[in-house]
């Protein structure tokens, strides 16, 4: 018997909310320009290079309307105003505004590509957690060095190689208003370079190019909010039902008319906001001309009353494939809708594994688990879709140079090997076997998170928002019709726009930023605008947060010596007190799906000895696993020095470790020579480690980060950028951290 096709479908989301005030004309955060200039032209335009490989781009609206507002230049952003003016000229306000959000970018992967703005990011962190604290620190020289240095870190690996800005990036540092003019040139070549990327790609047939609803809302949930306790039976919704399909299909519709004008032909497919699908929803859809949608296998199992299970290796188990790794097709009524089903495990281990792995074994990982995971259909004769699909812009800002490297090796393992066919969602469907389709006559209603929409409704803060939403909507259907006819158009804009997913991701429990605030008030905003186009004073509650306090990770200096028991056990809380301290706040962060395990850090000295302890969120990872204690030594005036500490973990019990220094020979291990060294597991992970061994002295810093690997792979690390910092000082010395500002 001859083996099966293996189809692989990998499909990039590109978004971003919708970041302009209309009433005053401003871009209120400048992620769209920053992405644009990092990731929407190079993921496409990388294609280039495998002309073999074919794949699909899906492209919110809203996000294409903001490209081109920025591409024409007539835009209005308060971050790039502060970027193009000379530095000299800054008033305090905007030097404030400088040290507050240039530096919102990776500790690692993008401030520290570039020495002179890791330096700056340094000396605004010893300032304290308030960045403004190191304004008076601050020269015109740093400041003209920061202005141009946080735009470059964002430029696409593309535009590195070009002439101006490779000068750029090898001056590093003492930039004129010269070189910031090269800069500004170079970001207004970069935003008109993107859309006609991806319109020569898909004229030339190798991407697809599928569309979102406008602004980018739950679809399920403008039709109906009560949809949500369909999802998750008992959940709290809002005091104010929200029924709009109307609404939905002004989405797509908009959606629709705004891609084939851009494009040149209407979009076939559609990545529903957050893969969120209901037969209400996919109905509106196929009556708008969309041929097929996309959403997480979670939704196709509980559509099926069945549960794709893996084993420890990540594999489905029996029938998972079967199911999974295929096109259905939904009826009901005059509707019908093709449905591709995304891999979840292989989408999520792109998105959050991936980058802590070196590009060549990532790749080879995802090929062969990949081919694994299709073999039971392949090995009788059956093909196999295989759909990835995931954010095209957030997680590559953890991959070193932009992920481009794993990317290059991924799509050159998909063009030679001749048992793959890389192929877009269109070219899937029209390959399927008629008899190998699958059919759905019922959907449950879900999005990619948990087949449920928790994550948008059901909180206090979610159902508040909702509410106040569901209130402006009533208004204008009462009062839009006393108003001109472009008042009521821009009152309804801002609604529509309120509707947008992003808002309620960033309330409630799950989701926080260091945008938080801006978020919420531009929510608010846009809800005040409504009143405010339809000639009525805003609700004062509009004035007040909807967001309740943020949680953010806790950092500690030491602030004296420590003397712990190394037993794993954690049985004393006064051991501990005075060390280093990290603890995280798990919700931070824009990516959803990442499962966490480490809770926090302690780490300090006393007079011969580093101790560290590593706390778990829950429990610790089943059968064996890994950790990693990367260190590194700098003392003042030599070259750092790096070390490893490597621990292995069976069943709970400690199986063995070793300390490599530079990754070299194994300098200290329990099997030979442990040369004092401890290390302990039980409740936590912790261990002694002499310092004369690390050879640190008295003005030492050592940097400490912790990463847990599970079946050969990493599965999360703390901090989650940069390092927990331990000096090495007297006693009397570090006694005076207890009194920097927090």
């Amino acid at each position: 018997m001859s083996k099966g096709t293996l189809r692989v479908v990998l499909l990039w989301h590109m978004h971003q909310p919708f970041y302009k005030d209309l009433a005053s004309g401003e871009f209120r955060l400048p992620w769209v320009r920053m992405h644009a200039l990092k990731d929407y032209y190079g993921m496409v335009k990388l294609l280039d290079e495998f002309p073999q490989v074919h794949q699909n781009f899906n492209l919110v609206p809203s996000l294409l309307a903001q490209i081109q507002e920025y591409a024409s230049a007539t835009f209005r952003d308060p971050f790039f105003e502060v970027v193009s003016k000379p530095a000299v000229e800054l008033n305090p306000d905007e030097r404030r505004f400088v040290l507050q959000y240039f530096f919102q970018a990776h500790t690692e992967k993008m401030i520290g590509r570039y020495k002179r703005y890791r330096a700056l990011y340094d000396k605004v962190h010893a300032a304290g957690p308030d960045p403004t604290r190191a304004e008076a620190m601050f020269s015109v020289r740093d400041y003209a060095d920061l202005q141009v240095l946080s735009q470059v870190a964002w430029f696409d690996e593309f535009f590195q190689l070009d002439p101006e800005v490779k000068a750029l990036v090898a001056k590093g540092e003492g930039f004129t208003v010269d070189d910031q003019k090269v800069m500004l040139r170079k970001q207004h070549q970069i935003m008109n370079a993107v859309i006609p990327a991806y319109a020569a790609a898909s004229k030339r047939g190798q991407v697809e190019l599928s569309t979102t609803p406008y602004y980018h809302p739950i679809l399920p949930l403008i039709c109906d909010t009560n949809i949500g306790a369909e999802s998750s039976p008992g959940l709290n919704l809002p005091r104010n039902r929200y029924r709009h399909p109307d609404d939905a299909d002004e989405q797509i519709r908009r959606a629709v008319e705004s891609h084939a004008m851009t494009f040149g032909s209407k979009p076939r497919g559609m990545w529903p906001s957050e893969g969120s699908v209901s037969e209400e929803a996919v109905t509106i859809a196929a009556e708008n001309g969309i041929e097929w949608m996309a959403t997480d296998e979670g939704v196709l199992g509980r559509s099926l009353s069945f549960s794709f299970e893996r084993d420890g290796n990540g594999l489905l188990a029996s029938g998972g494939a079967e199911r999974l790794y295929k096109i259905y097709q939904f009826e009901t009524g005059d509707a019908e809708m093709k449905m591709v089903f995304r891999d979840h495990r292989l989408s999520d281990l792109i998105g959050f594994v991936y980058a802590g792995m070196p590009a060549r074994d990532a790749a080879a990982h995802l090929i062969g688990s990949i081919k694994t995971q299709a073999e039971p259909l392949l090995d009788s004769g059956r093909d196999a879709v295989v759909s990835i699909i995931l954010d095209g812009e957030n997680a590559w800002e953890n991959f070193d140079e932009s992920g481009r490297e794993f990317l290059r090796r991924f799509y050159d393992h998909l063009q030679r090997d001749p048992q793959i066919e890389p192929v877009t969602i269109a070219e899937a469907i029209e390959r399927q076997k008629p008899e190998a389709l699958g059919r759905l006559k019922s959907l449950v209603p879900g999005s990619w998170i948990d087949a449920n929409f928790n994550v948008w409704i059901g909180a206090q803060e979610d159902n508040r928002a909702w509410d106040y939403l569901a209130e402006a909507r009533a208004y204008y259907d009462a009062n839009a019709e006393k108003v001109p006819h472009e008042k009521q158009k821009l009152a309804l804009e801002e609604l529509l726009i309120a509707e947008g997913s992003d808002w309620c991701w960033w309330y409630g429990p799950e989701h926080h930023s260091v945008n938080d605030r801006d978020f919420d008030e531009l929510f608010r905003k846009h809800l005040s605008n409504v009143y405010t186009a339809l000639g009525a004073v805003p609700p004062e509650h509009l004035a007040r947060p909807i967001a309740g306090g943020v949680v953010k990770p806790t950092l500690i200096p030491q602030t004296a010596y420590v003397h712990p028991q190394i037993d794993g056990k954690a049985t004393s809380y006064f051991a501990w007190m005075g060390a280093a301290m990290y603890s995280s706040d798990r919700r931070t962060g824009s990516m959803h799906g990442r499962d966490f395990v480490l809770e926090g850090i302690r780490a300090g000295i006393d007079e011969e000895n580093l101790y560290a302890r590593l706390d778990f969120a829950a429990a610790m990872p089943a059968d064996e696993w890994e950790a990693v204690v990367l260190c590194a030594l700098a003392n003042n005036g030599d070259e750092p020095q790096t070390f490893r500490l490597e621990a292995k973990v069976r069943n709970g019990l400690l199986a063995q470790w070793q300390l490599v220094p530079d990754g070299q020979h194994v300098a200290a291990a329990n099997n030979s020579d442990p040369k004092g060294i401890q290390v302990a597991v039980a409740r936590v992970f912790e261990f002694k480690l002499p310092l004369a061994l690390l050879n640190a002295r008295q003005g030492s810093n050592l940097n400490l980060r912790f990463v847990i690997y599970h079946d050969q792979l990493p599965i999360d690390s703390l901090p989650l950028g940069g390092s927990l910092d331990v000096q090495i000082r007297s006693e009397d010395k570090l006694a005076e951290n207890a009194y920097l500002p927090r």
